[in-house]
């Protein structure tokens, strides 16, 4: 039960970003196009636009623009967010870049998708594996823990992905029902 409702907020965020409006730069003009009952453009070549991500992604596919470099994530970004990481206490987690999930889903899918075309892009796919391996293993440890704790202050709670919140509350929740029922004695109490 809890492994689908794990999926199914996941699946939920995931069609959440998807919806969610990106940053693009128009590489060249572009005349307006009608998707599906929705219209995108006129682009004019340099300016930025916000669409929806399931636009933006097409657009870039078909070369009429790219993602803002703010918008991406690459293994410079991923590196300096686990070395932030690892220099914080177990009590500290910083706050990640915004839908930090959702794209960094979209990037390991889209270093795969290259290997295929460049096997020598295999070592950074690696690199970026293992980079993203240490961020997801240290803010786990540090999100068990604080669940394993009273409950947290806002203060704390705002640095956590929505991903992250998630996890913490269903957590938070079973670890106090776990101890609930450990403290029980024989005869029932409570």
């Amino acid at each position: 039960m809890q492994v689908k409702k794990v999926s199914s907020t996941i699946k939920n965020l995931d069609f959440s970003f998807e919806n969610s409006l990106a940053k693009i730069v128009a590489n060249r003009n572009c005349p307006e196009i009608k998707l599906a009952g929705l219209k995108v453009g006129p682009f004019e070549e340099g300016n930025e636009y916000e669409v929806k991500y399931w636009v933006a992604r097409e657009l870039v596919k078909s070369g009429i623009a790219r993602f803002r470099e703010e918008e991406m994530l690459d293994a410079a970004k991923l590196h300096k967010i686990q070395w932030k990481e690892r220099v914080q206490t177990t009590r500290q987690i910083s706050k990640l870049p915004e839908d930090f999930y959702p794209k960094l889903r979209r990037y390991l899918v889209e270093l795969r998708q290259e290997i295929t075309k460049k096997p020598e892009k295999m070592r950074e796919y690696e690199k970026v594996r293992q980079l993203t391996q240490d961020i997801i293993n240290s803010r786990l440890k540090k999100i068990v823990s604080l669940a394993s704790a009273p409950a947290q202050t806002e203060r704390i709670l705002k640095n956590f992905a929505t991903e992250e919140r998630f996890l913490y509350e269903e957590n938070y929740k079973l670890i106090s029902e776990w101890r609930t029922h450990i403290l029980k004695n024989k005869e029932g109490e409570k």
